[in-house]
């Protein structure tokens, strides 16, 4: 008998979203095929599966240990989060080349089906850095009698979700630094930068509004800049490597002596990015925001505003909040406070009868995930939002409070 040949093998994942990536996060059930063409008949003695996922950080440095001597030194670490096997044919033996036992699979396409659930713990975000890695896949095994065994493998995605709508993340970011140029013996005037953000958490393709005021007291010409940069953080064996990249910036205009330019919004939209890694042990990815002002020949003044890139957009809710809590808070750069707060739209204004029934059969448990590796879509909640009210059940408290909030905030 003429035995037939393995056309192809491989793994084909079940996707939950419309795009057709295979993207999961922790609890999920992560489902798909081994599949397998034949032409003629061939014999298995099994068909495994082996899922796993891993951080793993690799450098390594040169040292002197003489005047001619020198090693390197390796410095490696591994952080397991899935291990997982199964067997769907035959037995778990492989050792032997007996006739015993053996399937036999005809011509043509067949595909094997295979399920697991991702563990329930936080796993860490898929993510490719320079000196480290969090990588999850499938590896499938095919093996048959009196030869060697057929091996493929795919990878899949692993977000860890990270939901910005959170008192932390929607909380404003803001700072001010002042600088004097010294030349020898003359000492010109000073060169002040305030910034401000509406909040530390974002998601790619957002943009951050840039609130911002450059003063140049002194006798250079200036330019104010911005820009958001990507540090990852790489530990083993008690060391730490560090490598920070630029995501994106701008360049605002330049500055004579005695000019202020002031940024009352200026937008930096946020590329499509790996988000936040916050709970590896091994791995971090953060990021920030730097407002500086470029000064020729001196060390640049310069802000440093924390982000937090996550993968749950803002909700639309949210957004009215931090936009009032903006205004409040940038009064030093002469906003005034808003007189009064327009009252949010009603639930019938939002949700109609239709849709009502259909927001509540979705599973809040998972935020939908589509589009490229990177890409977002985050599937609102049409929840209605709290109660308002015209009339103040306590105006005296709130006339107090009032009082109090522009007597903290610092005019110009």
């Amino acid at each position: 008998m003429v035995l037939g040949k393995v056309k192809s093998f491989t793994v084909s994942y079940d996707c939950l979203n419309d795009s057709n990536v295979p993207v999961f996060s922790s609890g999920d059930c992560v489902s798909g095929r081994v599949i397998i063409e034949v032409t003629g008949e061939i014999r298995v003695k099994s068909l495994k599966i082996h899922a796993k996922g891993f951080a793993k950080v690799r450098w390594t440095e040169s040292r002197n240990a003489g005047s001619n001597t020198a090693y390197t030194q390796n410095y490696t670490e591994e952080v397991e989060y899935l291990n997982h096997k199964d067997i769907l044919i035959g037995h778990e033996r492989d050792d032997d080349n007996s006739e015993e036992g053996l399937t036999t699979i005809h011509s043509g396409r067949h595909e094997y089906a295979f399920s697991f659930e991702l563990p329930q713990t936080p796993l860490a975000t898929s993510f490719e850095g320079k000196h480290g890695s969090v990588r999850y896949w499938v590896k499938a095994e095919l093996h048959r009698p009196w030869l060697l065994p057929m091996k493929t493998k795919k990878e899949f995605t692993v977000f860890e979700h990270i939901d910005i709508n959170t008192p932390l993340l929607l909380s404003p970011q803001a700072g001010t630094k002042e600088k004097t140029l010294c030349c020898w013996f003359c000492t010109s005037g000073p060169i002040s930068l305030s910034a401000k953000i509406e909040r530390k958490g974002y998601t790619p393709g957002e943009s951050i509004q840039i609130f911002a005021e450059i003063e140049n007291c002194s006798s250079r010409m200036v330019v104010p800049k911005a820009a958001i940069y990507q540090t990852q953080t790489f530990y083993a064996k008690g060391k730490m490597k560090e490598v920070k990249q630029l995501v994106a910036n701008l360049r605002g205009e330049s500055l004579s002596s005695g000019k202020t330019e002031t940024w009352s919004g200026k937008m930096l939209k946020i590329p499509p990015v790996s988000p936040s890694i916050l709970d590896c042990s091994i791995i971090r990815v953060e990021y920030s925001l730097m407002v500086y002002v470029d000064i020729p020949g001196a060390i640049n003044l310069s802000l440093n505003l924390p982000l937090v890139i996550g993968t749950i957009p803002l909700h639309p809710f949210g957004s009215r909040t931090s936009s009032v809590s903006s205004q409040c808070s940038m009064s030093w750069l002469g906003m005034g406070l808003p007189e009064r707060p327009e009252a949010p739209p009603s639930y019938a204004e939002i949700v109609t009868e239709e849709q009502r029934p259909v927001s509540l059969d979705v599973p809040a448990a998972r935020e939908e995930l589509d589009g490229p590796l990177f890409a977002y879509i985050h599937e609102f909640r049409f929840q209605p939002p709290p109660l308002y009210s015209e009339i103040d059940p306590n105006p005296d408290h709130a006339s107090r409070t009032e009082e109090r909030r522009l007597d903290a905030c610092p005019s110009r």
